[in-house]
């Protein structure tokens, strides 16, 4: 008595196909078929029911396709040997079936006559034969069969490979089972990674449904053509891909699986969406513009548009006006000789129609205006109306006037925002620099202090007393070098708020520069700093501001110049100059008009940029200002100019009450 049959499943969505394998498998003897199913959802039922030896599973149905219907079958039976049996190309099918546990992958255009010597082969874990392309049935029935299968074999493959625009073959439930490189290259995936993967993870996640939704209605039959966009997952730049889907279908009009075509319209619809932005921003231009009336005219003169300019020069509302012939506007004796009609006739000869003239307001009373007539044309070529341009120019001396001075205006406007322009370029490139500058002093003594803390943490009881005392100073000086770093902040913030006081009294300046030098001297040990002033200078003024200002002088010398650096002071007539010079360079020729700006640096070796506009804001506050010179000596030098005790007013900051 020979082997028991092999007990095989059959899921195919195509009852022919199934009938065919069914009587092909039991002609052999050596198969019985103990279930069909239409889905994956049914092969999987039937799976658990009867634990076949194989799975003859088509990769294309409605529900469930086989490659979904898998990864269940598997866990349902895992004894089963699953067969992917498909209509498609391989392409990289075979590999992802088996990648997802099926035992082999046959084509449905191998001959039937080989089916089931291919599944025994599989069953025994052997290589299936070759096909022969032989068939033991008569040639009628190898007609007959090779018709029925024709229909479920992929279509148009070689121009399918090379199509310039992206194409995809998909299971009935929307998944990959194969795509060209232009697809790959429109949703950024190589084609084996597209290879089983279903179409809607290529969209972002909101708008799945959506596609899921169309491709749906694709293999329900609801439209042969199916037409749906969508913006292409974790694209670099964004992009936006529109697909079509279609059936194909058997001979008795049953969908086989789905064929895609998608194409980039990035560029499309954002050229689309430019063109709407400029037509709506040019809508509202026309409508708040108030000095022209701007409207539109049918081709037979009657107002087509009205804009708020129209309404104000002519007095007529929208809801007035539209629909009544424009020779309303002209006075009587015009409209007798037929002008406005003659108007259009010439502006659609010319193109465009211009003239100055007596116009009628809805009141009766006369302007003068200028007038522009242009016809317009659609984009095929055909007339569709007229714009028309109305400005009321009653005194054309006046006009010449405003024109000219409008022309002015333009020009100095132009000159203004090419100004304000440089300027906010420069403004951010020195806030940029200013931020890098403040974050790189910023970590320096944080550095020190962190590590310095760090150390005695871990290592006290290790340090010398001139290993703590050497620690002690590297905190003080970082400790002081951020304090001096938040002082200018905050002097900066509120010199610029206006929120800066100064406590005016009569000081003697010669003490405060030695406070400074001295304080500089300490800071600063080994830099050579000189101070030459008379015993007494008094000003009217508060130390603490002028000190702050000199000592910003001084700390520009020290870190940017070359010693020694020089600090003197003299009186003038009913002024009194502060003169702070070093040996240095100097600041280049092209910083030097911006220097006293915020955020300005003539170098890029450190400082905030914020330094020389202190001292400067500080000395207009005194009744003063700053400049910068090069000495007889062609030492580079920075001046305090004050005036003196007996002229200095109480001062305080422009704007503050």
């Amino acid at each position: 008595m020979g082997p028991a049959p092999c007990t095989v499943v059959i899921a195919d969505d195509a009852a022919d196909v199934r009938g065919l394998v069914r009587t092909r498998l039991r002609l052999s003897g050596r198969f019985t078929v103990v279930g069909e199913g239409r889905t994956g959802v049914e092969a999987v039922a039937l799976c658990t029911e009867h634990q076949p030896d194989i799975v003859l599973l088509d990769v294309s149905m409605p529900e469930m396709d086989g490659l979904a219907a898998l990864a269940h079958i598997r866990e349902a039976s895992p004894r089963s040997r699953v067969v992917m049996y498909t209509g498609f190309d391989e392409a990289g099918l075979a590999e992802r079936a088996r990648a997802l546990g099926a035992a082999a992958l046959i084509e449905k255009s191998v001959s039937m006559a080989t089916l089931a010597d291919q599944l025994l082969a599989i069953r025994a874990d052997q290589p299936p034969p070759e096909s022969t392309g032989a068939d033991d049935l008569p040639p009628t029935g190898e007609e007959r069969e090779s018709a029925v299968l024709g229909e479920h074999l992929e279509r148009f493959r070689e121009v399918f490979e090379e199509a310039a625009i992206g194409m995809a073959t998909m299971t009935l439930t929307g998944r990959v089972v194969r795509a060209n490189k232009a697809l790959g290259e429109v949703v950024g995936h190589p084609l084996d990674a597209l290879v089983g993967r279903p179409y809607i993870e290529l969209a972002p996640e909101p708008e799945r449904g959506a596609v899921a939704a169309a491709l749906y209605r694709a293999q329900d039959g609801a439209g042969e053509i199916v037409q749906f966009e969508h913006a292409v997952l974790d694209s670099n730049p964004a992009r936006q891909l529109m697909a079509t889907a279609a059936p194909v279908r058997d001979a008795r009009g049953r969908p086989l699986y789905l064929f895609l075509q998608g194409q980039d319209v990035t560029a499309q619809r954002r050229a689309e969406s430019d063109l709407r932005q400029s037509e709506q921003r040019f809508r509202l231009l026309v409508e708040a513009v108030q000095d022209y009336a701007i409207f539109m005219l049918d081709p037979q003169g009657k107002v087509a548009s009205w804009n708020r300019g129209a309404q104000r020069i002519k007095g007529y509302r929208s809801s007035e006006i539209i629909g009544q012939h424009f020779r309303i506007f002209y006075p009587q004796e015009m409209r007798d000789i037929r002008h406005p009609e003659n108007e259009l006739e010439l502006a659609k000869q010319r193109g465009v129609y211009e003239e100055e003239g007596w116009r009628i307001r809805k009141d009766g009373s006369r302007f003068w205006a200028s007038v522009v007539i242009t016809a317009v044309y659609d984009q095929d070529g055909s007339h569709i109306g007229f714009a028309k341009v109305t400005r009321n120019i009653d005194e054309r001396r006046q006009m010449l006037v405003d024109a000219e001075s409008n022309a002015r205006a333009l020009a100095s406007a132009n000159t203004e925002l090419e100004s304000a322009n440089t300027r906010l370029a420069r403004d951010a490139a020195n806030q940029a620099q200013f931020l890098a500058v403040t974050a790189h002093e910023l970590r320096s003594p944080i550095s020190v202090l962190a590590g310095s803390a760090q150390l005695l943490v871990e290592h006290l009881d290790e340090l010398t007393a001139e290993d703590r005392d050497e620690l002690a100073g590297s905190v003080t000086a970082s400790a002081e070098r951020l304090q001096r770093l938040l002082r200018d902040l905050l002097t900066a913030a509120r010199l610029e708020a206006g929120a800066v006081r100064l406590d005016l009294q009569d000081i003697d300046l010669t003490s405060v520069l030695s406070r400074a030098v001295s304080s500089a001297r300490a800071a600063n040990p080994e830099a050579e700093i000189l101070l030459e002033v008379p015993p007494a200078l008094p000003v009217r003024g508060e130390g603490d501001r002028l000190a702050q200002a000199v000592d910003n002088l001084i700390s520009n010398a020290v870190r940017h110049g070359a010693p020694p650096v020089a600090i003197s002071a003299a009186a003038h007539d009913d002024r009194i100059e502060i003169r702070v010079s070093d040996a240095g360079s100097g600041v280049p020729p092209q910083v030097r008009d911006r220097l006293f700006e915020r955020f300005a640096s003539g170098t890029r070796r450190g400082g905030t940029g914020l330094g020389l506009f202190i001292v400067r804001e500080l000395a207009r506050a005194h009744g003063g200002d700053t400049r910068y010179e090069v000495d007889e000596q062609g030492r580079p030098t920075f001046i305090i100019d004050l005036p003196r005790a007996a002229t200095t007013a109480d001062a305080q900051l422009p704007g503050m009450p």
